[in-house]
């Protein structure tokens, strides 16, 4: 390994000779099946054997290092004298910090400092195990919960012992505070609420608070279909993908991307969850796992994103153990998260396309509207977006100006 990074024989020599040689190779090696250029590799064998001598690693065979300690030596690192002060910039002790803390991680041997534990956290997890084992909510929906539940408790500062003493006043005081410093929508608001009620419902029944402070949760009053979905017309999706119609990298994934949002609605973790196999090449098959309902939905793979994805996968996604489809650029090769939301709303954006949101769901939107104006009943609408309830898809009836026009001028008879 050290043959293929380094030319010198004074630097190989060195590499060789110090401890923990076969750790380093073994970490390396991981290294350059993520993707890591043989320069950034470089650079890494170099840090290597430095955290190995400030941290002692040879004369220390199994000890845990603990986050405080690699801190201390990456600053004294950043702060030693040198002819170039290059190393003694803040960049010093950052790089030291993060290849001493990611190389003790992969070797099983840093002591993470133990994040302190939300409150009530041992009520919360027995009420995520109701969520998931009685309820049969979804994994993202009880992740939601038990962060909301977590912000509550810690606003509160509440106790196993002291959840009993929370009065409504306070609960108020923090949907209040929603909206005023935190700069909720009323339907933030509601959804907050509507997770606290439900945990305190679970929590009257094991006794742990009061009865009737469940249902005394007000929230702000949000009526049905009062809002329109918005998304870009048509003929702005076909703008923002002639962005996209160019041989570098960005554009060639950002064209699949973009295809498989607008085409079949998808939603952002369905895209980001997306794997290998779920591309049926010899039947023309897109299988796409629903996050809400936790189902899987098939889709005959049209030719133009079936198009699209292969070129990415042939000409730009790089070698890697993951198998998410949509990894980033840039090494180490991993699969992108919030990254896509970034990719829709910086195209959307420079089109200068007037919406309340830029994000991947406006092209969720885009679709089922253009299927409306194609002729499809709500029905074939919800199937297509992967609707459990026919009232989510109802609200798209008020975008069909056009039958609502015909409805306006339907001919009374000369009854006015």
């Amino acid at each position: 390994m050290f043959d293929e990074l380094f030319e010198r024989p004074h630097a190989l020599m060195r590499q060789r000779s110090a401890p923990l040689v076969e750790e380093r190779v073994r970490y390396l090696r991981h290294l350059a099946r993520e993707g890591m250029s043989r320069r950034t590799l470089r650079v890494a064998a170099i840090y290597l054997l430095v955290v190995c001598e400030r941290l002692d690693l040879g004369g220390r065979s199994g000890e845990m290092i603990d986050e405080t300690e690699v801190e201390e030596e990456a600053a004294a690192w950043a702060a030693r004298p040198t002819r170039s002060r290059r190393e003694g910039r803040p960049s010093g002790r950052r790089r030291f910090r993060q290849h001493a803390t990611e190389w003790l991680r992969f070797l099983g041997r840093l002591q993470e400092a133990s994040k302190p534990l939300a409150p009530c956290a041992d009520l919360i997890a027995e009420y995520a195990k109701y969520m998931t084992g009685e309820r049969g909510l979804s994994p993202h929906t009880v992740a939601y919960r038990c962060v909301t539940l977590e912000d509550f408790l810690g606003r509160v500062a509440a106790t196993k012992d002291s959840l009993r003493e929370i009065t409504l006043t306070e609960i108020d005081r923090v949907l209040l505070e929603k909206v005023t410093k935190c700069g909720y929508a009323r339907v933030s608001v509601q959804t907050y609420a509507s997770t606290l009620r439900s945990f305190l419902r679970f929590a009257e029944t094991r006794g742990w608070s009061p009865s009737g402070h469940a249902m005394a949760i007000k929230s702000p009053r949000v009526f049905p279909l009062e809002r329109l979905p918005v998304g870009p017309s048509w003929d702005e999706v076909r703008q923002l993908l002639a962005t996209t119609e160019g041989d570098a990298s960005t554009d060639i994934r950002d064209r699949a991307i973009l295809l498989l949002l607008s085409v079949y609605g998808l939603r952002n973790g369905e895209v980001v969850h997306l794997r290998l196999e779920d591309f049926d090449w010899d039947q023309s098959l897109l299988l796409v796992r629903r996050g809400k309902t936790r189902s899987a939905q098939k889709y005959p793979l049209t030719r133009p994103v079936g198009d699209a994805v292969l070129r990415y996968l042939r000409e730009v996604r790089q070698r890697s153990v993951h198998r998410e489809v949509f990894l980033t650029l840039r090494a180490p090769f991993r699969p992108l998260r919030s990254g896509l939301w970034r990719i829709v709303a910086r195209r959307l954006r420079a089109l200068d396309v007037s919406l309340p949101h830029h994000g991947p769901h406006a092209l969720r939107h885009a679709c089922a509207t253009r299927l409306l104006a194609q002729g499809l009943s709500l029905k074939e609408i919800g199937d297509h977006l992967g609707h459990r309830q026919p009232d989510t898809t109802r609200i798209y009836a008020k975008v069909d100006l056009a039958g609502l026009r015909r409805v306006g001028d339907f001919d009374l008879g000369g009854l006015l």
